[in-house]
């Protein structure tokens, strides 16, 4: 079970970073043999990601909504070119599962597939989180209380860019 960070935090991510949203949705639920290998594949591809911070993926979460028969999996990379570099080879878990859905599933109609990229500038974001568990943004960067520069959204949203030289991760650096 996660810990519950009691009071107010928030992230602090150094530099531009990416927010990659991609899922799927179940057109066809009694298809199991065709959505399960799409949706046990995204899992997978996380958790070899999460073993190697040199790829630049800083993290993901996972969802998966019922009603709607939809997953959705929020990530955040270090840049795009991390993210394409990632998803174009062919020794990394991705090519041969878009490989894989192409050849079982193609435009089928079976299973549907979405995902939407988001350039994010350096300090133009903001994000709070009230007594919870380290989530979401904060998973991606430092997880840093909401006092101070980081007290209310516009503070957040509007304090200065760091240094060129202060742009890396500090757990990044410790991993280089």
């Amino acid at each position: 079970m996660s810990v519950i960070l009691p009071g107010r935090h928030t992230a602090d991510i150094k530099g531009d970073f990416v927010v990659f949203i991609i899922g799927m949705r179940i057109n066809k639920p009694w298809a199991v043999h065709k959505w399960m290998p799409v949706a046990s594949a995204m899992p997978k591809m996380q958790a070899a990601l999460a073993a190697k911070p040199e790829t630049g993926f800083l993290a993901g979460e996972n969802y998966f909504n019922l009603l709607t028969r939809t997953s959705c999996s929020i990530q955040y990379w270090r840049t795009f070119e991390d993210l394409e570099k990632f998803a174009k080879n062919p020794s990394e878990t991705h090519l041969k599962a878009w490989k894989s859905f192409n050849k079982a599933i193609g435009n089928n109609g079976t299973v549907g597939i979405w995902h939407e990229t988001y350039r994010v500038k350096a300090n133009q974001y903001e994000c709070v989180y009230g007594n919870m568990p380290r989530f979401g943004l904060a998973n991606a960067g430092d997880h840093v209380p909401a006092t101070g520069v980081f007290k209310n959204a516009k503070s957040r949203i509007t304090r200065p860019i760091e240094k060129e030289d202060d742009l890396g991760r500090d757990d990044l650096k410790k991993t280089a």
